[in-house]
């Protein structure tokens, strides 16, 4: 019998699970607060299940199935993981610290085939959707990182931007929201927490009847068809009015912001006329709008793309304030360190293969 992770279960799920062995269903709360609060490694620290029920756990859950393959800590304090499951395959994690607190990227899948040409995330393609534990795991694993430190340090904000398309692992991704913002476990508040797409328009709306209070980030990257199908396989599939469409679906169902993620890459999309054009995309919609302008990452397998000029970045920028859009540039993390998505895995597997 495969055995699941225990973390990747909702409560709810593992409250079901237990009535049908024939326990109470408290049993799970008491399991929820040594997972999430104690944090403990093993079953058998679960000092107030008996034995009877701990046997039960142990024949049909496992506790950790990633290990850590590689970390890298940047002088920035930015800490990237390369975690290796127990299929084999690798996937990578990050930890940032801010201001404000913690926040971890996690991945949602073992490769990307979303496509887009820029990115170092799809330099492999998809072998498979990471579990809703695997995902979970990536937060606890990272939490007792924080934990070792003794310094009374806890994620307090996630981003679900890293390997992978969220909403292509939709089921999944949505367990994982569920377990991390439960107040009775590690309770990251939904407005902590943001999940990123590069534009599943289906998806979008069926995140939207969620009502989950999470926040929504779009990877747009380009303002107009044209552009966006050339560094964006996925727009040709969901053109740039499909998306938008959706988008007010969300913005009407929850009332909520949305952020658009852009990466500025040099003579490509970084002209003010894209800027004019991406403030009319967004049109009336400004007071629910922020655009995340993100100066490009190169990286070597990418040799065609380079990091838009200081100006340009700058120019982007203030004509999108001009026109009322609410937009900033985004601050580097862990620029020392692999920074681009997915780099530190490509490298890892190359050396595999080589």
């Amino acid at each position: 019998m495969q055995k699941q992770s225990i973390y990747g279960l909702t409560i709810e799920k593992l409250s079901n699970w237990f009535v049908e062995q024939g326990h109470k269903k408290f049993r799970a709360t008491q399991v929820w607060d040594w997972l999430y609060r104690k944090r403990v490694t093993s079953f058998k620290e679960m000092s107030n299940l008996n034995q009877e029920t701990v046997s039960l756990l142990e024949e049909h859950f496992v506790f950790g199935s990633l290990k850590e393959h590689i970390r890298q800590e940047s002088k920035d304090g930015t800490v990237k993981f390369l975690f290796q499951l127990n299929d084999g395959n690798l996937i990578e994690t990050v930890l940032m610290t801010h201001k404000y607190g913690f926040s971890v990227c996690v991945t949602t899948q073992v490769g990307c085939n979303i496509g887009c040409s820029f990115c170092a995330s799809g330099l492999l393609k998809k072998n498979r959707d990471l579990t809703s534990g695997e995902i979970v795991e990536q937060i606890m694993n990272v939490q007792l990182f924080l934990d070792e430190r003794k310094n009374e340090e806890r994620v307090s904000h996630i981003v679900v931007m890293g390997i992978g398309e969220p909403f292509d692992n939709f089921d999944n991704t949505v367990d994982f929201l569920d377990i991390v913002k439960d107040h009775k476990g590690l309770s990251i508040g939904a407005r902590h927490i943001t999940v990123s797409t590069s534009g599943l328009a289906h998806k979008i709306k069926e995140f939207a009847d969620l009502k989950s209070q999470v926040n929504l980030a779009v990877s747009l990257h380009a303002p107009n068809n044209e552009l966006r199908s050339k560094i964006m396989k996925i727009n040709k599939a969901f053109p740039i009015e499909k998306l938008m469409d959706s988008v007010n679906y969300y913005l009407d169902k929850t009332n909520r912001r949305v952020t658009y993620e852009y990466i500025l890459i040099k003579d490509v999309n970084d002209h003010k006329e894209e800027a004019l054009q991406l403030a009319e995309l967004i049109g009336e919609k400004r007071h629910l709008s922020y655009v995340n302008l993100i100066p490009y990452n190169p990286v070597d397998e990418h040799g065609q793309y380079q990091r838009s000029e200081p100006e340009a970045i700058q120019e982007f920028f203030q004509t999108l304030k001009k026109k009322g859009i609410n937009c900033g540039v985004r601050l580097e993390q862990g620029t020392d360190i692999d920074a681009a998505c997915g780099q530190l895995r490509s490298k890892q597997e190359k050396k595999r293969v080589g």
